[in-house]
């Protein structure tokens, strides 16, 4: 496969900041989202083992990105905040978070280090593997002092992931940012979004992703990640009924589990972590299961054709953060919650359908659409 350069120099930043075709949101972002963006490469073919796949399409990704670009999508303000590299693939991704309405003044370059990459290898079901250049990546390099204060303080929603925890600066530069937003009575928002190939080791990583886990407001994790991060053996699954599938052995066997993650003490499955409001588990093709304080339940996943499921969690936490934005008070309702964890699931079933993440995203009137026909076809 031949990689075709264009000779011209790479683009300054004022060159970039030029280049802003008004796009970037007036009102303040409601949802700021931390953590790396990167340039995923997406076989043309997929199905194949990597090496023959005859060409790949360069897009956007990284998840805490995607779901800053699945927010603006479905009409929510949105911005993130991270660092790229000095160079051609660093500038290209900026303006496609410019052009989907992303704000990008929390942005910032850095020549020492290349913007990463991930190439990534489809199965012939959708699922995918990835392969990271990123040692380090411009992402790793942020230090506290670039962080844009007023961004955070000003969102209703900080929303981060874990892969900024791996190495310094990026891990002090991620604290910060999350005590910023706390002292300002900004919600957490936290997906882990587990990549264990990039981790020292998978307890480093356990270690880590839990370090901050007492921390958030709302937290959204598969089910694999809920076996990964209590180290269970158990290989029961979650049961896919609808509303009352939590009282089924099956997910009776995975809530003991998932109570591990919602407790705040290990003694007492009972007494539930202070900070904690919303747990969201994505679990496939059995559904999304929520736990809050006051109620739990399985919403059912919306029957789709898979061809790529790259950004379907991601556009799922856009889903539900859209919701949550426009009224929190839903996490005192069941109903209104299960309506939103649906919406989530909608934006995570369109995604699925086509390849990539950002091309993927729906917007809100894709998202109703899908919604009204499975309701016609109920």
């Amino acid at each position: 496969m031949e990689l075709v350069r264009d000779e011209q120099p790479p683009p300054t930043e004022a060159m970039v900041a030029a280049a802003d075709d008004g796009t970037t949101q007036q009102e303040p972002s409601r949802v700021v989202s931390f953590g790396e963006i990167l340039v995923d490469f997406v076989p043309l073919v997929g199905g194949l083992p990597i090496f023959d796949e005859p060409g790949f399409k360069a897009g956007a990704g990284g998840a805490p990105a995607n779901v800053a670009v699945g927010i603006c999508k479905l009409g929510t303000p949105a911005a993130f905040i991270g660092k790229l590299g000095d160079d051609e693939f660093g500038y290209a991704l900026v303006n496609v978070l410019k052009e989907n309405g992303v704000e990008t003044r929390g942005v910032r370059f850095d020549a020492r280090a290349h913007t990463g990459l991930a190439f990534i290898s489809l199965r012939s079901d959708g699922e995918r593997t990835f392969i990271f250049y990123r040692n380090p990546s411009a992402d790793m390099l942020m230090v506290p002092e670039e962080l844009d204060h007023d961004l955070i303080t000003n969102a209703k929603i900080f929303h981060y992931g874990s892969i900024s925890l791996i190495a310094e600066p990026s891990k002090s530069t991620h604290l910060e940012a999350i005590k910023i937003a706390k002292e300002a009575g900004v919600l957490l928002s936290y997906d882990p979004n587990l990549r264990l190939q990039l981790w020292p080791s998978p307890e480093e990583a356990r270690k880590e992703i839990l370090s901050i886990w007492s921390e958030a407001n709302i937290i959204k994790v598969s089910a694999d990640e809920v076996r990964f991060l209590i180290a269970t053996s158990s290989t029961a699954s979650f049961a896919s009924s609808d509303a009352t599938g939590y009282n089924s052995k099956a997910f009776k066997v995975e809530y003991e589990e998932v109570e591990l993650l919602t407790s705040s003490s290990d003694h007492d499955a009972k007494s539930w972590r202070p900070n904690l409001m919303l747990l969201l588990v994505t679990d496939g093709p059995h559904g999304c299961h929520y736990f809050t304080p006051k109620f739990k339940g399985t919403v059912a996943t919306l029957k789709v054709q898979v061809v790529d499921t790259t950004g379907a969690g991601d556009a799922f936490v856009a889903g539900i953060l859209t919701k949550l934005v426009q009224d929190v008070s839903l996490l005192e309702d069941e109903k209104r919650l299960r309506e939103a964890v649906r919406f989530a699931n909608a934006c995570g079933a369109i995604t699925v359908t086509h390849r990539g993440a950002i091309p993927a995203l729906p917007d809100t009137e894709a998202v109703l659409n899908l919604l009204r026909e499975i309701a016609i076809t109920d």
